[in-house]
């Protein structure tokens, strides 16, 4: 199994980018690009080399399915799988994003001492299907 190491984050709120940022990567070890916007992402996007998204669902220009979606469009970033974060906590919204490919959501708030082991659990699973 490959091993996690770049992860692309977007969230429009800062607290939560800063505890997300100090929590992948003070306790995964991981690299985290950090984006306030889908926008900003996609401007941005092609000077990182992610290998998940993290994605906040609801945010003012792009939603987080939007921003998956256009992301994936870009040369290389065709088959990158995402993970949701979202304080949208309805079941019919986690399976709605599972069956569109999503490899789990996460509900705000969430354990930040937890995030990690969340994201391994869903990059492994992924893994095992692929």
């Amino acid at each position: 199994m490959e091993k996690l190491q770049n992860i692309l984050h977007v969230d429009d709120a800062e607290d939560i980018r800063m505890i997300i940022k100090i929590t992948l990567e003070m306790v995964g070890g991981y690299h985290v690009d950090q984006f306030s916007s889908g926008r900003e992402a996609l401007d941005q996007a092609a000077s990182t080399s992610p290998q998940l998204f993290l994605l906040d669902f609801m945010m003012p220009d792009l939603d987080g399915l939007e921003t998956w979606t256009a992301l994936r469009e870009l040369p290389g970033f065709e088959n990158i799988p995402a993970i949701f974060v979202t304080a949208k906590a309805e079941e019919n919204f986690s399976s709605n994003m599972l069956e569109k490919g999503a490899l789990s959501v996460i509900t705000k708030p969430f354990d930040p001492m937890e995030l990690c082991a969340q994201i391994e659990s869903a990059w492994a699973m992924h893994h095992q299907k692929a």
